[in-house]
């Protein structure tokens, strides 16, 4: 029988060749990936990527003829030459082999192909992960699991056991005496030496010995088993990340864009990584407000800073709607580091005593404009991040960053959610 599969292959390509390709240049394109992301808009995370590997990279083994094996063809569909023929090797100015000898250099030949959303982000948030993620009680109960439930006597031929299915055939032939193939052996040998009536009787046991080896198979439909799978409520870890942003006056259109493009980034990776994870958005200026995702990414406001307003509402809307006992709770804070000097002491210990206690981890990113040096990990910088210093060098799930320009955000974020616990603050490279 020969089957033949006529359906299409997505995008009119072969699906499987491109899956494959893309294991075996993986390391190459994951390279390609992080440069693309660099420059990257996170916007553009919604669209397709187009990547560039070097040729040295996608070449594929193939079979070559002999050295010195001479062989003469005309390729098909050519209508200008005929074998025999002699042609002239391009020069490099018409863009046939590369530089001429004494011109420049030639240029390293590049294969470019394009990454879908789904293999763009499958690549860029491979190695990234929450720390210590579920590490409290698993209590949702929506997912569905599938799990072996022993053995039934239909089922599809992938499911087939060839282990049970051959033990009950073995048990079904002993329990109905089937003879074995070494005991009409004998019976045949015996037979063969015997002579007179002795000979008429082993013939006679020879015959009823074949027949009923043969009316009992050796596998019959009833001896197949086949591995059962049942469905059941497979339980999740419930997830919450709150999202802190300073709005006030002192950040300006850059500040904002870059604790935009973070939580945007951070906000793709939650909803990829995770089926159960909820978002809360908190903003804040002196009064701080829960807000809808919209809002929180559009609407403009302006007013004075007081940090501590929006680790209140955190830990209020923790206490209403999240029991640290049910939920794993993760902070995220976006800043330009201005604070009210005396609110910095309570900001502190808002965050030391309060916080982090019901949080797995918490990261704090620290915004700043393009002429600002990009390191203000020393005494003197920001007020809240010398406030927070401390609490970086002692607390085991808090870290923060500074960035200054765009293409900082990525690696910045692969730094703070890769997958290990670090502690101590660190600059953005």
């Amino acid at each position: 029988m020969r089957i033949v599969d006529r359906r299409l292959n997505p995008g009119g390509k072969s699906f499987s060749n491109r899956q494959r390709f893309l294991r075996r240049v993986r390391d190459t394109v994951e390279r390609a990936v992080r440069e693309a992301s660099r420059e990257r808009a996170i916007e553009d995370l919604e669209s397709e990527q187009e990547v560039t590997v070097p040729a040295d990279g996608a070449r594929e083994p193939l079979f070559r003829h002999m050295p010195g094996e001479r062989r003469d063809f005309v390729l098909p569909g050519n209508r200008d030459f005929v074998e025999g023929d002699l042609i002239d090797r391009p020069t490099g100015e018409n863009g046939g082999g590369g530089a001429e000898p004494g011109r420049g250099h030639g240029q390293e030949d590049a294969f470019r192909f394009v990454l879908t959303r789904e293999e763009f982000l499958s690549i860029f948030l491979d190695d990234l992960e929450l720390p210590d993620f579920a590490k409290r009680g698993l209590v949702d109960t929506q997912k569905l699991g599938s799990r072996r439930a022993g053995y039934s006597t239909s089922g599809t031929p992938a499911n087939l056991s060839l282990g049970r299915t051959m033990q009950m055939s073995l048990a079904r032939r002993i329990a109905m005496g089937r003879p074995r193939r070494h005991t009409v052996e004998r019976l045949e040998e015996e037979f063969a030496g015997a002579k007179g009536a002795e000979a008429a009787e082993l013939l006679d046991e020879v015959l009823r010995t074949r027949a009923r080896r043969m009316r009992i198979p050796f596998l019959d439909p009833v001896d197949l088993r086949y591995r059962r799978f049942e469905r059941f409520p497979k339980p999740v870890a419930q997830a919450v990340m709150f999202c802190l942003m300073d709005v006030s006056g002192s950040m300006t259109e850059h500040m904002k864009d870059l604790a935009k493009r973070f939580f945007m980034l951070l906000h793709v990776f939650l909803t990829r990584r995770y089926q159960r994870v909820e978002i809360v958005f908190i903003r804040h200026t002196d009064e701080a407000q829960e807000v809808d995702e919209e809002t929180f990414f559009r609407s403009a406001e302006t007013g004075g800073t007081v940090v501590s307003s929006a680790l209140v509402e955190m830990d209020r809307i923790i206490a209403d709607r999240y029991d640290p006992a049910s939920w794993n709770i993760y902070g995220a804070q976006a800043s330009d580091g201005d604070n009210m000097m005396s609110d910095n002491d309570r900001t502190r210990a808002l965050l030391q005593d309060k916080i982090l206690p019901l949080c797995q981890y918490f990261a704090y990113l620290e915004v700043a404009n393009t002429n600002e040096s990009h390191s203000l990990s020393y005494v003197g910088g920001s007020s809240l991040w010398n406030a927070y210093a401390p609490l970086a060098a002692t607390a085991q799930n808090f870290q923060m960053r500074r960035v200054s320009r765009r293409d900082h955000i990525y690696p910045v974020f692969r730094e703070l959610f890769r997958r290990r616990n670090g502690a101590g603050a660190e600059e953005a490279r």
